[in-house]
């Protein structure tokens, strides 16, 4: 059987809750939508916000012929197949590409899909739950209109699970709202498996059902943070066969791997520092090979970096050093620099002794005199 939350998606602005700020009356997407206007966009926002039915909506209203594809699992070959299928003199309608998860194509990926964006033979909608500024080339992105998409409210989410035609008491439905946390696909889904499972809806149901189809990685959650904490702590510890274990267990439940690999970047100066300089070489690699490979290959190059990071000795001397530094700034404003390492570019700087008394390698300290002796790298057994 087709799941609720497909059978209820609405196939019309008509029906469509939410995202006033988008298709309301006057509105951008609403104009464009109604004005049948083809243009390639991006749209931007938490997961379960309507974008795939705006993509849908907008598809149908330029009759055209919408293709699907989700980045986790598509490629160039897919692409290369939507390009070339061949128009029919009953179907020569404009096709529509909805790449779901856009942030998830590699640069080789969207490097190869720019010309056909750029050419008209693709329409682009791109869907995605990172900053698209971040996460799409700036070739294809100028080509784009970037539309943010907003959590649903409360007021929404009721309506939404109104439509399904399921009693709902008022504290199992303000229970329902909570879990859901603005995304309508969670609230659907839930209700539906609970009714399926349970025969009916209460709180206690409720909780049984969103338990068991639940139990995965939450990556705006507490989930996230925890499993994130767990990963470094790991590899400030050397335990490598925990660390390996956090990375899998994000990896497997959909964290972006980029975050993963700028935590590793921050990791190799923050903990491992001075100890072992290459450190921050290797993390930085590991991004680099991430941000060009692209999942599910990438993982080996994070695997990789992270048994290094984990194996590497640590030094937090240098990190210390910076935010004592910093805290004395903080304490003691802008105090005068030392006259004679000042920049001294006019010939009245020179006359006020800007620069005066400078020599090279000089070992008399170059701090301003109130923090004269001050020491705030202090490395082990230097």
């Amino acid at each position: 059987m087709e799941p609720l939350a497909s059978r209820i998606r609405p196939t019309t602005l008509k029906d469509f809750v939410g995202q006033a700020h988008l298709v309301g009356r006057n509105k951008p997407l609403r104009t464009a939508i109604e004005g049948k206007h083809l243009f390639s966009f991006i749209l931007w926002g938490p997961p379960g916000t309507g974008k795939t039915t705006i993509a849908r909506i907008y598809a149908k209203a330029v009759n055209a012929r919408i293709y699907e594809l989700s980045a986790v699992s598509a490629g160039k070959d897919d692409i290369k197949a939507i390009v070339n299928e061949p128009d029919t003199l009953l179907d020569q309608r404009p096709k529509v590409l909805f790449l779901d998860e856009i942030h998830r194509f590699n640069k080789a990926q969207q490097d190869y899909l720019l010309p056909f964006v750029e050419s008209g033979k693709l329409t682009l909608i791109g869907a995605t739950t990172e900053n698209p500024s971040f996460e799409v080339i700036s070739a294809l992105l100028s080509r784009c209109r970037v539309f943010v998409l907003e959590s649903l409210s409360e007021k929404n989410l009721v309506k939404i699970i109104e439509r399904a035609k399921i009693k709902v008491p008022k504290d199992a439905l303000q229970w329902l709202i909570n879990l859901a946390n603005g995304d309508a696909r969670i609230a659907i889904t839930a209700l539906e498996n609970t009714k399926r499972f349970y025969g009916s809806v209460t709180v206690d149901t409720l909780k049984s059902a969103f338990e068991h189809m639940f139990i995965r990685f939450d990556k705006k959650g507490e989930e996230h943070y925890d499993t994130i904490s767990a990963y470094i702590k790991s590899l400030r510890a050397g335990d490598v066969d925990a660390a390996i274990y956090y990375l899998a267990r994000m990896l497997a439940g959909g964290e972006d791997p980029k975050f993963i690999a700028r935590r590793m970047i921050i990791f190799a100066s923050e903990d491992i520092g001075l100890a072992q300089p290459t450190a921050l070489v290797v993390a930085n690699a590991v991004f680099n090979a991430v941000d060009v490979i692209g999942m599910p290959e990438a993982q080996i190059n994070l695997a990789h970096g992270t048994t290094y990071l984990a194996l590497a000795a640590k030094d937090r001397s240098a990190y210390d050093a910076y935010f004592e530094a910093l805290d004395d700034v903080k304490k003691t404003g802008n105090i005068s620099i030392p006259f004679k390492i000042r920049n001294a570019p006019t010939k009245l700087m020179k006359e006020l002794n800007y620069g005066k008394g400078y020599e090279k390698y000089d070992k008399t300290g170059y701090l301003p005199e109130k923090l004269k002796g001050k020491k705030y790298l202090k490395r082990k057994g230097k």
